[in-house]
């Protein structure tokens, strides 16, 4: 009797294993995909995903690891653009200046053009590493210097310097009573950002409008312009680095930073910049930033 207790309960234990076996070789299969993934995985192959089965804790790893390994690409993606950008935009100018100093003659006035031409070329270069700076900047903690700022005196402010820019039918809208939590120097720069895009984009004697409101618990920094607009397909992409509109009419020569310098300096304020444009009747510019860093003046 104890022989056959003995024998039945080694094949139960035996068959329970096996089951166990096959259960937790189930459970695992996920986990030795996830581990020959991230082993494949390099810098030029980020596009490998792991298929999710069924439901539970291996499948919400396999899904956390598939939108880890999407934001790498992404990631990826971005700084090659950004590398490949960024080497044309400075080869142009250091192929135009080697170009001109190496066909430099003795004659006094071509000397003198080529000097201006190269300076030009090289202040562009600066302007542009500048840019780059400050877009790197941007991702760090400490890159706001942030104060309380009448919303009515830097609007006043930009739409002086806004005036010194370009000869144009210049209008201020509308300017807001109350006080921002912001960093003025960054703010102001943005709003010129969006001023030398508007001039970029007119003629002499156009018209451009700025003005600020608090309206809907947001301060709200705009700028109109009645240039040719810009396409919707365009609308979205005009703020990515080094992003020019595919209208011809709607080109400048920068390098594509400006808007996504201003992009950068709301986001950094917790706050937005929002397009309304139109093909052929203008484009209106606004830096949004919420209520929680806004404080109303009481009268």
């Amino acid at each position: 009797m104890i022989t056959v207790m003995v024998k039945v309960t080694f094949a139960v234990a035996t068959v329970a294993s096996l089951l166990a076996w096959v259960i937790a070789g189930r459970v695992l299969i996920p986990l030795r995909l996830l581990t020959e993934t991230a082993r494949s995985i390099s810098e030029s192959d980020l596009m490998r995903r792991i298929p999710v089965k069924g439901s539970g804790e291996i499948a919400e790893l396999t899904i956390t690891f598939n939108e880890m390994l999407q934001r790498l690409q992404a990631a990826f993606s971005s700084q090659r653009d950004f590398i490949n950008d960024a080497s044309h935009e400075l080869r142009t100018p250091i192929t135009i200046i080697r170009g001109h100093l190496e066909l430099l003659g003795d004659d006094p006035r071509e000397r003198q053009e080529t000097i201006q031409l190269v300076t030009d070329e090289l202040d562009r270069m600066s302007r542009f590493v500048n840019d780059l700076l400050l877009l790197a900047k941007a991702e760090r903690p400490d890159f706001l210097k942030l104060k309380t700022v009448e919303i009515s005196s830097l609007t006043e402010e930009v739409y002086a310097k806004a005036k010194a820019m370009a000869v144009r039918d210049w209008c201020l809208e509308a300017v807001a009573s109350g006080e921002i939590l912001a960093d003025p120097q960054r703010l102001t720069q943005a709003i010129t950002n969006l001023v030398m895009n508007a001039t970029q984009h007119t003629q002499e004697g156009d018209a451009i409008a700025l003005g600020s409101a608090i309206t809907n618990g947001k301060a709200r920094f705009w700028v109109r312009d009645r240039g040719e607009g810009i396409p919707l397909s365009d609308q979205k992409r005009i703020f990515e680095r080094f992003a020019r509109g595919s209208n011809n009419l709607r080109r400048s020569d920068g390098a594509g930073l400006g808007l996504a310098i201003v992009k950068r300096i709301a986001e950094a304020h917790g706050g937005s910049v929002e397009l309304f444009s139109r093909p052929g009747d203008g484009a209106t510019f606004t830096i949004v930033i919420p209520l929680n860093i806004v404080k109303k003046v009481v009268v």
